[in-house]
């Protein structure tokens, strides 16, 4: 299947081009179905040979291409519209009635707060011209209106709040919320850009609008990506502000699989410059090796390494309700446990060259001994709660 992509180096542009060239390469191979042959990546300064190549070839179009920022409002028309114009007949100049999608946007409703805005009249002429194009060629012609959009590689100080804030949090730089109550629409860039390959397999999700509100239905006139989330600006800053905490606490936030949390998250590491992305912790040294806490969260415990210098026995304590994984990852040694009011000890040899996780069972006093006359011994250890120096539930007794 070859494809071509306009606005290819934009936000979008960027991402969806990524994905279609791991699957074409055989980097990800999480759709079978999909076979990627020429990938014709059109942008502003492309020479117009390749748009005129790519509409002979093409066995699919994603239109991308826009006016977002333009410096007077006619370019809004020109850009949209008029861009849109030239694919599509050059897309007839050829009798190629390919399946196009059109990147739309929710302004283009015409509703409440986008009743007059230009941007939004300049992207409805490109849909209807779209609808026309289909009733006319047969042609499948897909049409999204997207939300506000997120993800790595959008542009700061643009047209994403978002990447603006994200990017100014990274940067130690000011953010401005006006009214923290005001909600978005946010659309993920990789639920979007599952959405653009399921349209390639012919499986987009269909939709109608009631207002702004995006209403999922098998016959709509309109597309949509599935999944998106309604967050508040306040709820931005308050993630964003528990994710720059992060190396300083070593807390992180619950951040629960397919959330807005988890995505924001990683957008925001995507703006961290060097100087961020590697940070320190503090190694509680002695005359024994060392310990250092790892990670906290929020829910689920902590994490530590414990590094054991040869000959050297650690531990030597008990807990009521707290209980560990101790995880030897390199070098040799002893774990040795005794239930409190017992004589029996539970003896388990460990070592790096066989990782395993060995319970610390509660109302069992413990310990970890270096068998190694050479080597340190280092311990990755999880505890189910972070410690609390106000409730240790830690007590000293030797094994």
């Amino acid at each position: 299947m070859n494809i071509l992509i306009t606005g290819a180096a934009g936000f979008v542009g960027k991402n969806l081009t990524a994905a279609l060239q791991c699957i074409r390469d055989g980097k990800d191979r999480t759709h079978p179905g999909l076979t990627i042959g020429e990938l014709f990546l059109y942008d502003i300064d492309s020479p117009a040979a390749l748009l005129e190549e790519a509409c002979q070839k093409a066995d699919f179009v994603f239109n991308l291409a826009g006016v977002n920022r333009p410096q007077n409002q006619e370019e809004f028309m020109r850009g949209n519209f008029g861009f849109a114009s030239t694919l599509l007949d050059t897309l007839k100049k050829y009798n190629n009635t390919c399946p196009v999608m059109l990147s739309s946007s929710i302004q283009a409703t015409l509703v409440g707060r986008y009743a007059n805005g230009e941007y939004g009249k300049s992207k409805k002429a490109g849909e209807e011209l779209f609808f026309s194009y289909a009733a006319e060629t047969g042609a499948k012609v897909l049409v999204y209106r997207f939300p506000n959009l997120f993800g790595k590689w959008c542009r700061p100080n643009y047209n994403s709040a978002v990447a603006t804030f994200c990017h100014n949090y990274a940067h130690d730089l000011p953010i401005t919320v006006n009214d923290p109550k005001v909600e978005l629409e946010l659309l993920y860039i990789d639920d979007l850009v599952d959405e653009m390959l399921a349209a390639l397999e012919g499986k987009e999700h269909h939709c109608e609008f009631d207002g702004v509100k995006t209403v999922l239905t098998e016959n709509g006139r309109y597309c949509a990506a599935p999944v998106t989330h309604h967050v508040t600006l306040g709820e931005i800053v308050e993630l964003l502000d528990a994710f720059k905490a992060q190396p300083r606490t070593l807390v992180m936030p619950e951040i629960p699989h397919d959330s807005f949390a988890k995505k924001l998250y990683s957008t925001y590491l995507s703006y961290l410059p060097k100087e961020k992305a590697a940070f320190p912790l503090k190694m509680n040294v002695d005359a024994r090796g060392s310990f250092t806490e790892l990670l906290r969260t929020e829910k689920c415990g902590q994490f530590s390494v414990n590094i054991s210098k040869p000959g050297i026995t650690k531990g030597q304590h008990w807990h009521h309700t707290k209980w560990e994984f101790f995880i030897v990852v390199s070098g040799r040694g002893l774990i040795q446990q005794r239930r409190i009011g017992s004589e029996e000890v539970l003896n388990f040899e460990v070592s790096g060259e066989k990782i395993e996780a060995v319970h610390m069972l509660p109302g069992y006093t413990h310990n970890i001994i270096n068998l190694s006359d050479t080597e340190d011994l280092v311990t990755l250890m999880w505890a189910n709660e972070c410690f609390d120096p106000n409730k240790p539930d830690t007590f000293f007794e030797v094994v």
